[in-house]
């Protein structure tokens, strides 16, 4: 009697990565423009795997398609598969001849980022690196979807299985225009937009201080800096990110009780680390190599 085969032949690598196309960009004729193959065929793979699951995985959602609850629950497998096999491929690579795929949220992948990418390069130039810039609860989904191999944000929630392999420290302080007079409890607060790790530190100070003052949403750093310098309100930020506003003048630190906020900067991996991601680690640790920028190794709490 014969019996199903364990991975069907439907499920191939490349109907897999045209499902997920669709499924993030919510159209088959723009997945298949991103694809560069026919609208046709993307409809094709997809009514493959659904033949194959059994289920539906696609539903009609105005002029494009959103996932069925089987569909996202597929997806998230997908990820998972084709991010482990990209990680593979690294893996079996030697160290300096393989692929880093870094993650950062938007404020250290413009202030921490740089100058020690740059550094990377120059002492290992065969080393290709791409850069994800997320906010921080994506880029650490993307890591238990093995998508990126390394994660530079805060530190990662508990229960996610992943680990920190090294940090840096860093603060979180409230900043202002100079000659800024307004309680802080009392001035418009700037606030960068969900799912932000300093948006939502922000919201938690004020809560923990009791304070309810007016907020106004203006999504990214750049533009919270810029407007505390016009005098819009106060927002907190990432000291590191500003240094050059607090010594020029532009910005002034404002107080308020409980800050600064220690909130360190972690270079978190999954638990199984892929020789590329082992070596930008071993990099940034190395005070010889990065200077005053190093980051300090060995420390492991686990999310």
């Amino acid at each position: 009697m014969g019996t199903r085969p364990l991975a069907s032949t439907a499920a191939t690598w490349s109907r897999l990565q045209t499902f997920l196309a669709v499924v993030d960009l919510g159209s088959v004729r723009a997945a298949s423009e991103m694809l560069h193959v026919t609208p046709p065929a993307v409809s094709a793979a997809v009514a493959a795997l659904e033949d194959d699951l059994g289920t539906p995985l696609l539903a009609k959602a105005g002029r494009g398609v959103r996932p069925t609850d089987a569909g996202r629950t597929f997806a998230d497998y997908c990820r998972t598969l084709l991010g482990t096999l990209e990680e593979a491929r690294s893996a079996v690579q030697e160290a300096d001849r393989s692929r880093l795929r870094l993650g950062a949220v938007a404020t250290a992948s413009e202030v921490v980022l740089p100058s020690l990418l740059a550094s990377f390069a120059r002492r290992y130039p065969r080393v290709q690196f791409s850069l994800t810039v997320l906010p921080r609860d994506d880029l650490f989904a993307a890591a238990r979807h093995h998508e990126v191999d390394l994660v530079l944000a805060g530190r990662p929630p508990r229960g996610t299985g992943l680990v920190t392999r090294a940090r840096r420290p860093n603060r979180l302080v409230v900043v202002g225009r100079p000659g800024h007079t307004q309680p802080a409890a009392a001035s418009t607060w700037l606030l960068r937009g969900p799912g932000s790790g300093t948006r939502d530190a922000a919201l938690g100070l004020l809560a923990e201080i009791e304070a309810q003052p007016p907020t106004l949403t203006l999504g990214t750093h750049g533009a919270c800096v810029a407007a505390a310098r016009e005098g819009l309100g106060v927002t907190l930020v990432h000291e590191d990110a500003v240094q050059r506003d607090l010594a020029a003048g532009d910005l002034v630190t404002i107080p308020v009780p409980r800050t600064p906020l220690d909130r360190p900067w972690h270079l978190v991996t999954s638990r199984q680390t892929t020789p590329s991601a082992s070596l930008f680690v071993a990099h940034v640790g190395d005070p010889a190599a990065v200077g005053a920028e190093a980051f300090h190794l060995g420390h492991r709490p686990t999310g």
